[in-house]
Parts: C-alpha cells; sequence; structure tokens
C-alpha cells in the first residue's frame, strides 16, 4: 500500500466478535480483520455465542481474557495483511453497552509495563479483580431493579433522571449485585470500566475514562445534572460510606466525545509496528455508534431490522419515558439518542410469515410480501370498513412491558369504538398487520420528538433509514414508510454488517482532523459518499397514507393500555 497519508482504525468489540476496519481520511476502507470468539478461541474458553451462561440465577458473562486474546489475534491479522499500521494516526471503536470490567489495584502497573516478548493474556490476569465481565443478556439483576424504582420513588423519575427505567443488563444494578455477591472482589476493585473504556484502557497502557454516551447506560448517571447521580451510587454502594468509594472506582465521564485521552501504548508500537504518536479517542457503546456510520441528521431515524428491532433518533429534546432510552450524543453536546428496543422483531414476522403456504421459489418471503403488500393499510377496503390493529408477541415484550401473546382489534378509522375482534382474522391479514402494528408503536413513542420537516407538512422523519436482514424485503421497507413517513423518502443502509466499526472509524477521523468548533456530522458529513452505501427505496411520506395511520394512533396505544391493565388484574 503506497504512502497516501494518516490512516484510521476502528474497532468493534461485541457479543461474538472483535472486528476492526481501517479507513483513511476520505472515509475510503482499506483493511479490515476479525476475531471470532467461538470459532477462533472457543474451545479454549467453553462459551457459546461469545458467553457463558449460569442459567439458574440468569446470568451471562464473557471472560475477560477472551478479548485480551482477541485484541492481540485482530492485530496480528491486519499485520498479515501487510495493512501500513505505522500510518494509523489514530483510533476509537464501538464496544456491546453495559458490560463491566473491574480492575485489580496492579492494574496500573501491569498496564504501564507490558512487554513484547507476551502476549497481552499473559500478562494482564493480575490487572482484574473479577475475571467476567457481564453482557446484556443477563438477566440477574430484579431485586436490584426494583430498589433502583424505589430510590427514585417511580419508574418515570428514573427515566428522567438516568434516561431510563431500570433494567436488568444497565450497569449499576449490576455492580449492585455483584458487590452483593462478590463483596472480597468488590473491596478489591481499584476501578470499574465499561467495555468501551476496558478497551480503550488496553491500547492506552492506562485506565481510561467512561464516555460521555456509554455512561447513559448504567442507570447512574444524571443526563440532566451532568453528574453521577448520588442517591444512586448511595444504593449501588450500600450506603453514604460506599458512595465516595463507588465514585472513585466509576472515575470522571469524559465530557468530549472526540480529540485524543494520550498516544498508544508502547506494547502496540514494538509489536505491531503504530507510531508511537498514534493517539486513542474516546470508545462509545454499539448503539451510538451505530448512529455515527453516516452523518445522521437530527429528525432523520434509523430502524434496525434484525432479530429484535431497534429505532434511533437524533434530537436535541430530552424527553425521556419509562418505555425508551435516551443517551447523550457521542460526539454533540445538546443532542440526544432516543431509542427504542423491541424483542419481537424478525422473530415475530418470521412466525406471522411460516402460517402462510410455502412459496414455491427460493423467496421464502414471497407470499408474506405478496399479501402485505396487497392489503391495504389497516385492511381498510372501502367506506364502512374497520381498521384491523394487532399486537404479534412471541416473545415477552419490554415495549410495552407485556407477555407473550397475540392480540387483535378493530376500530373505526378515525380511531374511535375500539373493539377486541371476536375471531382472529385470515392469516393473509396478519402480514401487513404485523409490519404496521411495529411501525405504529415506534411512531407512537417518537412522535413526541419530530417536527414538521417544512413545506406544511405534518410531523415526521426527515429520512427513514433501514438496516439489518429487513431491509432486503419490500414489503416492510413499503409499510414502514407509510406508517413512519420520511419527507425525503426510505433509505436502506448498507454498510456490510460493520456499522458499529465504522462509526469508531469515522469518530476517529473526526477525533484527528476536526477544525475548531467543527462537530461530527459537518466533517463526516463532507466526506461521506452516499454512493453504494445507501439506496433510496421507498417515497416515505405519503399524503393520506400517513394521516390514516396517525388517526388510529390513539387506538393503538388505547389497545396497549387495554391489555397491560388485563394483565394487570
Amino acid at each position: 500500500m503506497a504512502d497516501e497519508g494518516p490512516l484510521y482504525l476502528g474497532f468493534d468489540l461485541s457479543t461474538q466478535q472483535l472486528k476492526a476496519i481501517v479507513i483513511r481520511s476520505d472515509l475510503a476502507v482499506v483493511s479490515d480483520a476479525k476475531a471470532d470468539f467461538d470459532g477462533d478461541l472457543g474451545p479454549k474458553y467453553g462459551i457459546e455465542k461469545g458467553v457463558l451462561k449460569n442459567e439458574a440465577e440468569g446470568e451471562v458473562f464473557a471472560p475477560v481474557a477472551l478479548w485480551l486474546e482477541a485484541l492481540d489475534l485482530v492485530l496480528r491479522r491486519l499485520q498479515e495483511k501487510n495493512t501500513p499500521l505505522n500510518r494509523i494516526r489514530g483510533i476509537s471503536g464501538s464496544c456491546q453497552q453495559h458490560g463491566s470490567v473491574y480492575w485489580s489495584r496492579e492494574a496500573e502497573k501491569l498496564l504501564g509495563s507490558l512487554q513484547t516478548d507476551k502476549s497481552l493474556v499473559q500478562q494482564l490476569t493480575g490487572a482484574f479483580s473479577h475475571p467476567y465481565a457481564p453482557n446484556w443478556q443477563d438477566a440477574s439483576t430484579q431485586a436490584e431493579c426494583d430498589q433502583y424504582t424505589a430510590t427514585m420513588e417511580t419508574a418515570e423519575r428514573l427515566a428522567q433522571v438516568t434516561g431510563s427505567s431500570a433494567h436488568h443488563r444497565f450497569t449499576g444494578t449490576q455492580i449492585m449485585r455483584l458487590r452483593r455477591k462478590l463483596p472480597e472482589m468488590y473491596a478489591a476493585t481499584s476501578r470499574i470500566s465499561l467495555v468501551s473504556s476496558f478497551l480503550a484502557s488496553l491500547l492506552l497502557g492506562t485506565i481510561a475514562p467512561m464516555d460521555i454516551s456509554d455512561a447513559c447506560g448504567m442507570n447512574l448517571w444524571d443526563i440532566p445534572a451532568n453528574e453521577w447521580s448520588e442517591p444512586l451510587l448511595k444504593l449501588t454502594a450500600g450506603g453514604e460510606s460506599g458512595a465516595a468509594e463507588l465514585r472513585t472506582k466509576l472515575g470522571d465521564v469524559r465530557q468530549d466525545g472526540g480529540g485524543s485521552m494520550g498516544n498508544i501504548s508502547s506494547y502496540f508500537v514494538t509489536k505491531y509496528g503504530f507510531s508511537p504518536s498514534c493517539g486513542i479517542a474516546p470508545f462509545t457503546g454499539d448503539n451510538p455508534a451505530t448512529i455515527l456510520a453516516l452523518p445522521l441528521r437530527p429528525l432523520d431515524a434509523i430502524v434496525s431490522l434484525g432479530t429484535s428491532t431497534t429505532f434511533l433518533m437524533v434530537t436535541p429534546v430530552y424527553k425521556p419515558d419509562p418505555s425508551y432510552h435516551f443517551f447523550n450524543h457521542p460526539t454533540t453536546p445538546g443532542q440526544y439518542m432516543f431509542m427504542l428496543c423491541y424483542k419481537n422483531g424478525g422473530l415475530a414476522r418470521e412466525k406471522v410469515r411460516d402460517v402462510l403456504p410455502k412459496p414455491g421459489g427460493t423467496d421464502v418471503w414471497a407470499t408474506f410480501d405478496k399479501h402485505a403488500l396487497s392489503t391495504p393499510p389497516l385492511d381498510i377496503h372501502s367506506e364502512g370498513d374497520r381498521a384491523k390493529l394487532g399486537l404479534y408477541f412471541y416473545l415477552p415484550e419490554i415495549v410495552p412491558n407485556i407477555s407473550a401473546g397475540t392480540w387483535r382489534y378493530t376500530s373505526r378509522p378515525d380511531g374511535s369504538d375500539l373493539t377486541e375482534a371476536e375471531k382472529p382474522w385470515p392469516a393473509e391479514t396478519d402480514a401487513r398487520a404485523i409490519i404496521e402494528s411495529q411501525a405504529l408503536s415506534m411512531r407512537l413513542r417518537s412522535q413526541k420528538l419530530v417536527v414538521s420537516p417544512g413545506d406544511c407538512l405534518p410531523a415526521q422523519p426527515r429520512r427513514v433509514y433501514l438496516v439489518g436482514g429487513g431491509s432486503l424485503n419490500p414489503s416492510i421497507r413499503q409499510v414502514m414508510g407509510d406508517v413512519l413517513g420520511g419527507s425525503e423518502g426510505v433509505y436502506k443502509l448498507d454498510v456490510g454488517g460493520n456499522a458499529c466499526a465504522l462509526g469508531g472509524a469515522y469518530k476517529a477521523v473526526w477525533s484527528f482532523e476536526r477544525a475548531d468548533g467543527e462537530t461530527f456530522d459537518e466533517l463526516i458529513g463532507k466526506r461521506w459518499k452516499e454512493e453504494g452505501t445507501i439506496q433510496k427505496v421507498g417515497d416515505g411520506y405519503k399524503k393520506g397514507i400517513f394521516e390514516a395511520y396517525g388517526n388510529v394512533l390513539g387506538a393503538f396505544e388505547e389497545m396497549e393500555e387495554r391489555i397491560l391493565k388485563a394483565e394487570k388484574a
């Protein structure tokens, strides 16, 4: 590779892989490598899909040593591809959210004295007071979640302060449980990192501060006050005397999402050929990194259509609610990331698909698409027909918090006279109804965050970007646009499964090449090329259709409330 200027490295440490992408200043990809945890290291660590489980207690966790080995492995693979690591000017990255790493009192000394004739795992085993990191799939903290809610009196108040209601996977409840379960381990812990600050620490050779966006996934950071929540620190640490100690373990949160936290550790310079002047920028969580994989503007939305479904928006408005999440933006002060997470995404759509007759060809979605596209909005064929609304939860859902089940209702087209259907409607109708149901839930919960994009249009997103397997499906693309709108259209975003790693790499470019006051969106927006990355796949807003869905939004909310009330009775 000819010397053509500086390069930037972005990591993505997910549950099952560590990926690395090297890009140029113009954002073109130069090289990449990955370590697959099960494939490369599974037999050694006994993991399955990147994790270990204690089913009896609902614990899901990963060996920290696994990640140490993976970092050496990925860098060795980049070397083997003749990637010019000496030209890398800056590094950032994305890591699975909520997980926590527990450093021993020897950590700083060991990080600062690494020798290149040994691997990271050989030298850093003693750097951790706990050999495991809780994973976001962990469900062992219900008692702690209940106490978090009780301490703030209501779930609404907890969400107002921390951006989210209490969740099993969030870091604060995990720390609280481990302090109780393993008091000696907790006492021996000098610092606690998120997975993102852990990986940055390895590269820095000293413990890195947490990132301002990733810290919001802990239920401990007071977002409006921009500081650790004192009541929640006291709860987590077991009283007032422990709160100061926990504050020290957590450390300060870095306010600037860019810039350099310091140069790379000499271990990586000598062993892999990095430049001694290569800087380490703050790392962030995987969801914040996703919104950095393209210059996402306020009023733009991303819908990730995988096994689960995630809805992401950037907004200047902080309006938290227990049913969704707010995070500080990873690069832009005064902006927030709004996030909805649904368990019943692709799995639920597949369940509806599989009830229909199997298509004759290779496209397993052909029959589903045919019926979803031929069914009119809300199955209203003519005047006098009632709108059909449903919920399709094959797993217990979190948005809203309803157990598994299927419910079907009808209402008048104006949303009045909501009535439970006396019998299931034809399976062919469910194809469109399930997509409508998922999109209506997103629209209901994001409606306070959108404004009119202009030209006297109703409030809606500017663009809707679809990612993940579902973005390939023509019926899903059309119905998402019909319900959610999108004044500039619906787009398919294709970054080959590397959105998080690219988000990290773009963050590195911005961190080291920004002018004074230049925002991430300004710098990346000038360099990001739509060609080959996004494709317009739908018109988005359609006058009349968008408004028809708006008319039944209240009925959809009432349906959810009735089902919730019946469950509690």
